[in-house]
């Protein structure tokens, strides 16, 4: 059955249509879940409650895009929820503040030695406020705009803590790429 059929079945509380979208895709989302959330349990309460949402929103997908990037959205958004509800702090930071730290932000480089999995494990090692907006920007690829939205912070705070995140994650890059023995 193809994918456009399948979630037309999903749309119609199909219950084996649903079952057979959540095998196609739940590997996926649980690796997303995990890294937008504290532990193992948390990740698979996200991702139940994720997929809770895309069944009850999948009539509103419009077939722009595509469906695996318009699940993956939800997943983050409902893991990014949870966060919220824990009131993990996005402090608010001002514009005089945000012009000088941003002076510098074209020194930030990573060694071209440094794999996928190193930059996943320094990402996990930053405090939350800083993870969520790394994760967005640098590996889910939203803008500032849409990372103030979703995390109920200004635009300017974004950037501020996108860059004194990338900081700390240079860092840790730094003692896990040395560690490693490269």
């Amino acid at each position: 059955m193809g994918l456009k059929k399948l979630i037309e079945k999903c749309a119609n509380n199909d219950r084996k249509a649903q079952a057979e979208v959540y095998q196609l895709f739940s590997g996926k989302l649980f690796a997303l879940c995990l890294k937008y959330s504290k532990n193992y349990v948390e990740a698979q309460d996200n991702l139940q409650d994720g997929f809770i949402t895309i069944f009850n929103k999948i009539g509103q997908y419009n077939s722009k895009g595509s469906f695996e990037g318009w699940m993956k959205r939800i997943v983050i958004n409902t893991c990014l929820d949870v966060l919220k509800k824990k009131k993990i702090h996005f402090e608010e930071i001002n514009e005089q503040t945000l012009s000088l730290e941003q002076q510098n932000d074209e020194s930030w480089s990573v060694d071209n030695n440094i794999t996928k999995q190193l930059i996943e494990q320094a990402i996990e090692k930053l405090p939350p406020n800083y993870k969520s907006v790394v994760q967005l920007f640098l590996l889910e690829g939203y803008d500032h705009q849409e990372i103030a939205q979703v995390l109920d912070i200004t635009q300017s705070a974004s950037r501020t803590k996108l860059h004194r995140g990338k900081i700390q994650l240079q860092q840790h890059l730094k003692q896990l790429h040395y560690g490693t023995g490269y």
